[in-house]
């Protein structure tokens, strides 16, 4: 999986959103002030935000954008998806007829990255919105079980 500016720009306008004080609509002119993304490409990422239903825009003076639904109820998987960020950590290309490799079949470690791209999705699917919002994400901390480990430690901070 590889997360780019669209996706993570989409989550954090969105997280946002959702910490909005009260139920009026929010601007993507303050969005873009507060979290530094162009003001263009969060009119671009509402747009799909917007057709998947995750947000609503009111029009005229005092518009904006307002969650569609309870951001309790809303997973950050959604939102990534909404806007066309693939969660396929495999590499292969999918439309091809040839498989993972040039050849006809799935390269050696197909399986390995698939299910791995099965686990972020998961995981993405288990957090909602209000989760990030309110900064209920869970830092586990994991520690290097053995010293020959501890160069990975900066993995698992």
């Amino acid at each position: 999986m590889k997360l780019s500016t669209k996706g993570r720009y989409a989550v954090t306008a969105m997280v946002d959103l959702a910490s909005a004080k009260d139920e009026r609509p929010v601007s993507l002119s303050d969005i873009s002030c507060r979290q530094g993304i162009s003001l263009s490409y969060l009119e671009q990422l509402f747009a799909k935000l917007r057709r998947s239903a995750l947000v609503v825009s009111v029009r005229g003076p005092g518009g904006g954008y307002r969650l569609a639904q309870p951001a309790e109820e809303m997973r950050v998987a959604e939102i990534i998806m909404a806007v066309d960020e693939p969660l396929d950590l495999t590499g292969c290309k999918n439309a091809s007829s040839h498989g993972c490799t040039t050849k006809t079949g799935r390269c050696l470690t197909h399986n390995l990255w698939d299910e791995l791209g099965r686990q972020v999705y998961l995981y993405l699917n288990s957090v909602s919105l209000a989760d990030v919002a309110h900064n209920r994400i869970a830092q586990t901390g994991l520690r290097p079980v053995d010293t020959s480990q501890a160069r990975h430690q900066q993995y698992f901070r």
